[in-house]
Parts: structure tokens; C-alpha cells; sequence
């Protein structure tokens, strides 16, 4: 059964740490450092519903544990990556969109979209957490799951990062180790990680958090992910064109033959 209440103390949590992040984007007059914030969301929400249970449980430590594992290399990556004062491309273009008054609506066009969509996004959490059910084989299923995502997104991003030091790759299209079988494999493991988290929170019981895999999954290949980078990526990296044709976009597999 869902406990609403610590739901709706995680969504305070949420908001409450969405205000500070605009507070600093005040200071910064940039706020591309949401990406940063994204992960911690997360934790937050996590430690929340955790001081509300009655008892810790061994799915609870388990959730906890791989929840801030993959927040802090999220959290570090991100950082490491938009560290630059100017601000992300991205952000730059809603921010041409938005004004004037831009830091005004930026506390909820950014920061408050971001906060919702995360507790949206942290069902599973709630559902694993608050549960006293015992493991059975499903939570081994997701841990599974939830592995092989995080090292499959670590992989992509630490090839990706490899890429991009060497000057002479500035347009050309990284086709090489997972990114061989996929355009998007730092995506793809990313959608896995909260299936695993779901198929977690499904062995607790509690099947209502399927909207949270659901939203991420449509968010990595409609929205924040796959559509929002390949919509001009052509443009920049005319090699991509062919890259398209014999490449999966976000489930790895098989390539498909490039018809001449």
C-alpha cells in the first residue's frame, strides 16, 4: 500500500532543494548546474521515505546502497562535464526563449519541472522502501537489471569522454566500442537502471510505481534524450547521417544492413 504521506514529505524535500538550486542560479546567472542536481533529487527522496519507515529492511539497504552509488558517479560525471561558467547550450536557448524575466520563470520552467518529474520518477523508492515484504528472486531480477544498466551507462560516458579529448574527433561521430551498437547507449542504460528499480519495487508489492520506469523511458527517447540531441546533430556531424542508418538509436542488437 502507498504511503502517501511520506510521498508528499519527499515532494516537499524535492521542492524545497529545487528553491536553493534557483537561489544559486541567481548568484551563477546560469543553470546548467540542474543537471548536477538532478541525481541528488533522488537520494533525498530516498533518505526521506527511509526515516519514515518503521523498520529498515534488507530491501531497503539494498535500494539505498545502489540508489547512491549510481547518484554520486551521475552527480560527479555531470559536474565534471558542465564544468565551464558559460551556460549549457541547452539551458541558453530556453533561457532566449523565456525572456525577459527568464530568472523569474526559470524557478519553475527548470527547477520546479525538475523536482516534479523526480518524484514522479521516485515511486520505486517509495514502493521497495516501504515495504516489509522478504527478497525473493524478482529483487534479484532488478538488481540484475539495475547492474547491467550502470555499467553500461558508465562504459558509454567513459567512452564518450575519451572521445571527445582527442581535438581531432571535433566532428567526427563516435561508432566504436557500445556505441557500435547503439546511438544512445548511456541512454538506454539509464532506462534500465529504473527498470530495475521498478522490478525492486515490484517484488515489494508495490506494482503502482510503473508510471516512474514509464516516465523515464519516454523522457531518455522523446523529450531530454534521444529526439532533443539527434534534431540537429546532422547539421554539426554529417558522418551521423550514416551513423543513423546502421545503428540501432537506444536498444542495442543487432545492426541493420545499410541498403545502397
Amino acid at each position: 500500500m502507498m504511503n502517501w504521506y511520506a510521498y508528499l514529505n519527499g515532494l516537499y524535500i524535492m521542492l524545497a532543494f529545487g528553491f536553493l538550486g534557483w537561489v544559486f542560479s541567481l548568484y551563477r546567472n546560469n543553470v546548467t548546474h540542474v543537471d548536477s542536481m538532478w541525481s541528488l533529487f533522488f537520494v533525498l527522496s530516498g533518505f526521506t521515505y527511509a526515516s519514515q519507515t518503521v523498520e529498515l529492511t534488507a530491501r531497503t539497504l539494498i535500494v539505498m546502497t545502489l540508489l547512491i552509488i549510481w547518484a554520486v558517479r551521475l552527480f560527479v560525471y555531470l559536474t565534471w562535464r558542465n564544468w565551464d561558467p558559460h551556460e549549457d547550450h541547452r539551458y541558453a536557448e530556453i533561457r532566449r526563449n523565456n525572456s525577459p524575466g527568464f530568472a523569474l520563470k526559470s524557478i519553475y520552467i527548470i527547477f520546479g519541472l525538475q523536482a516534479m518529474l523526480a518524484w514522479v520518477i521516485s515511486l520505486p523508492i517509495l514502493g521497495a522502501i516501504s515495504s516489509d515484504k522478504p527478497i525473493n528472486t524478482l529483487d534479484m531480477l532488478g538488481v540484475t537489471v539495475f547492474t547491467f544498466g550502470f555499467i553500461w551507462e558508465t562504459i558509454a560516458d567513459w567512452q564518450l569522454i575519451a572521445f571527445k579529448r582527442n581535438p581531432a574527433n571535433k566532428s567526427n561521430v563516435l561508432n566504436t566500442g557500445v556505441w557500435r551498437y547503439s546511438r544512445h547507449p548511456n541512454y538506454f542504460g539509464e532506462c534500465c537502471v529504473w527498470w530495475g528499480f521498478y522490478l525492486i519495487a515490484l517484488a515489494a508489492g508495490a506494482w503502482w510505481a510503473i508510471p516512474s520506469a514509464v516516465l523515464m523511458t519516454f523522457l531518455l527517447l522523446k523529450v531530454s534524450g534521444v529526439s532533443l540531441l539527434e534534431k540537429d546533430i546532422a547539421v554539426r556531424r554529417p558522418e551521423y547521417v550514416d551513423y543513423i542508418k546502421s545503428t540501432n538509436a537506444f536498444i542495442p542488437g543487432k545492426l541493420k544492413v545499410v541498403k545502397k
